[in-house]
């Protein structure tokens, strides 16, 4: 069975999608639609702006959503998963590739919540931090011992985790993590502190507009972040992409939990390679690809 999986923000590069405006008419076409839904050309940003241009959290996300869900319909025929899922922002991805929102809709979404991602970072200066060589266990359990806001956010594959919160408690919680065995607990270069309550006035900003915005079943389950498991009714859809922006990304048991319900390979479509070397930490004897 074969799983098509959606990168998240941090695996964009200049030059992203391109080849897809270039050589395939209908791909021109809808990245056209998105300069005039943006009320801006991204496709220059994307083709031709500069690394600082593309981490801007307005530009990142819509340029990585376009990316993969281009890709995914310049697929046509090929494009038949039996399951998807997305990297955090990589969800919105997966939904519209299956047929769950339209392209369209998505791309509001996605451009709504990384505005609003950015004015809650604004307004509560919070960051991240990337864990290493410590059990999952290990890492929350030092998190609920620090004052503050500091949380697990991003289980990417055994061994690496992402935590999340204020930045007094994210250092607090590093040197506490180093001291413990971590082999590293570095602050990573991120706009705030995403997927943590440090995120609640972006959650409840889009709550309104993901509520509003139609949802479908898709083809096949989407595996969303919030819980690893797989779902194709529209109200949980929904519910899941709310609690998303405040609940850790799950990646490490939604792999398992695909390959446990049967997926032999993983595609992935989008810029990078990160996904697939996550896969592979996951269960090396997963046959894995990607498109970019």
């Amino acid at each position: 069975m074969k799983a098509f999986v959606f990168p998240g923000q941090g695996a964009q590069f200049v030059g992203m999608g391109k080849d897809l405006y270039d050589n395939n008419e209908e791909a021109r076409a809808m990245f056209e639609k998105a300069n005039e839904i943006l009320g801006f050309r991204i496709t220059d940003l994307m083709f031709a702006g500069t690394d600082e241009d593309l981490r801007q959290t307005k530009v990142t996300q819509p340029a990585i959503f376009l990316h993969s869900v281009i890709l995914a319909k310049s697929l046509g025929d090929e494009f038949k998963p039996d399951m998807v899922a997305g990297h955090s922002l990589g969800e919105f991805s997966a939904l519209v590739a299956a047929g769950a929102m339209a392209f369209e809709d998505g791309l509001r979404l996605v451009a709504a919540r990384a505005m609003a991602m950015q004015k809650a970072c604004e307004q509560n200066p919070s960051t991240m931090a990337a864990v290493l060589a410590l059990p999952d266990e290990k890492v929350e359990e030092i998190c609920a011992e620090i004052p503050g806001v500091v949380v697990c956010a991003n289980y990417n594959c055994p061994g690496q985790l992402v935590i999340s919160g204020e930045v007094p408690a994210i250092e607090a919680a590093c040197e506490k993590l180093l001291a413990a065995g971590a082999k590293r607990a570095l602050k990573l270069k991120v706009g705030g502190g995403f997927h943590s309550p440090c995120m609640e006035p972006a959650r409840a900003e889009l709550a309104e507009a993901i509520a509003a915005t139609d949802i479908k079943s898709p083809i096949c389950p989407v595996y969303q972040n919030v819980d690893a498991l797989p779902h194709t009714d529209p109200a949980e859809i929904k519910a899941n992409l709310i609690a998303q922006l405040t609940a850790p990304v799950r990646w490490t048991q939604s792999v398992k939990n695909m390959i446990a319900d049967g997926a032999t390979e993983f595609v992935e479509l989008g810029p990078g390679k990160v996904l697939q070397g996550l896969v592979m930490k996951i269960d090396r004897s997963m046959a894995v690809s990607g498109q970019q």
